[in-house]
């Protein structure tokens, strides 16, 4: 068992190597094995290119007949934008497959293990099987709930405060902390962000890597999709996040909007989503990541204010709640981390602790809200 967790693990660094560019298909690593050596490896690029085990088996130094074939997640068994690559693995005359979990896809969901043993190949698994899926929250959780995995980025002082009175918020955290985020919208599929933020700061809300960072390859970075929440529809034309070039999503109620300015933002190219509206006179947020979901968005970044920041973390919608915090107190009249209407201490929402460090001189702490734990214990 000891050598799968070996080679399992260099086939989870493989994949990670994916992580800013396999959008909207999940990071994959895949290493074949032969007399205890490795003699190919590769992992998933992109959508449309060769999936890990097609770009491992090319690259092998020797023939791979007989040999062991780690890859991270199940072997695909249908025909998408390339062929299954399973068929690939019988093909070339593996021998045995160890995998590190089954794919949540329905289309595939053990029907790809199911043709490598059909095929008189040995199967072995799960392997490594958290570290695997942690390789894709994003991927698992649209196709096992019909939802993006949701991080909400903020950044605060050390008295728990995001923006002078005024609004004025730039900068709470330094230039190490602001690079940081960069990645962070890197490796997420789209960027959420209200209305309120797009006329206090007038955001673009696109990746901005400098071409000399160590852990993103500039030339290979995707700007993610830029959604906007905005009932009535209020967006100045003017908006920075509205410039050409980059693909724009607006969420808007109907009744709430004037029709000659939708028909303008329309015109120009900018994707308008009507949003229905929950119980508490809210737009369903809910409904509108299930639209992200339908669009194979896997990984969602919100970075809004308290409003929305609060309105998220209410209807249930937060993974990871990542917040940045600065040596630096801005004083009471400052505004708040969130807005959430608690009253008392029964109320409060608990946070699940999940790691913490150093960013310059700030501090990132990732937490994961409490409720998904007791959702599970529900189920």
């Amino acid at each position: 068992m000891q050598k799968h967790i070996e080679f399992m693990s260099k086939a989870i660094k493989l994949a990670q190597k994916g992580t800013y560019t396999t959008h909207p298909n999940p990071r994959v690593g895949c290493v074949i094995v032969k007399g205890e050596q490795i003699i190919g490896s590769g992992f998933h690029v992109r959508a449309g290119e060769g999936h890990a085990e097609v770009n491992a088996l090319a690259s092998a130094t020797q023939s791979v007949e007989g040999a062991t074939a780690y890859v991270t997640l199940e072997p695909c068994s249908h025909q998408g934008k390339t062929p299954p690559c399973a068929d690939a693995l019988i093909a070339a005359g593996i021998a045995t497959v160890v995998y590190g979990m089954q794919d949540p896809n329905p289309q595939v969901a053990g029907q790809g293990l199911k043709k490598l043993k059909k095929a008189g190949i040995e199967v072995i698994g799960p392997v490594l099987e958290n570290e695997c899926a942690q390789l894709n929250p994003g991927f698992n959780k649209r196709m096992s709930e019909g939802l993006p995995y949701i991080r909400v980025k903020m950044a605060m002082s050390l008295d728990g405060r995001t923006a002078m009175e005024s609004g004025e918020s730039q900068w709470i955290t330094g230039s190490a902390a602001r690079l940081d985020v960069q990645r962070l919208r890197a490796q997420s599929d789209a960027i959420v962000t209200g209305i309120g933020s797009v006329i206090v700061d007038n955001p673009s809300m696109t990746v901005r890597i400098d071409c000399d960072d160590q852990e993103v390859d500039s030339t290979s970075v995707r700007q993610p999709l830029r959604v906007i929440m905005d009932t009535a529809l209020s967006i100045p034309p003017e908006a920075k996040i509205l410039k050409p070039g980059k693909e724009t999503l607006m969420f808007c109620v109907e009744e709430d909007i004037e029709q000659e300015h939708y028909n303008a933002l329309k015109k120009s190219g900018v994707n308008i989503e009507f949003a229905p509206v929950g119980e508490d006179g809210r737009m369903d947020l809910i409904e509108c990541m299930g639209v992200l979901a339908d669009q194979g968005i896997n990984e969602v970044l919100v970075e809004t204010g308290a409003e929305l920041a609060g309105a998220f973390l209410q209807d249930g919608l937060v993974d990871e709640l990542i917040v940045y915090v600065a040596p630096k107190l801005l004083g009471s009249d400052a505004r708040p981390l969130m807005r959430l209407p608690i009253e008392a201490m029964k109320d409060a929402v608990d946070l699940e602790f999940e790691s913490v460090r150093p960013v310059g001189n700030d501090l990132r702490i990732v937490y994961r809200p409490k409720y998904l734990d007791d959702a599970l214990l529900e189920e």
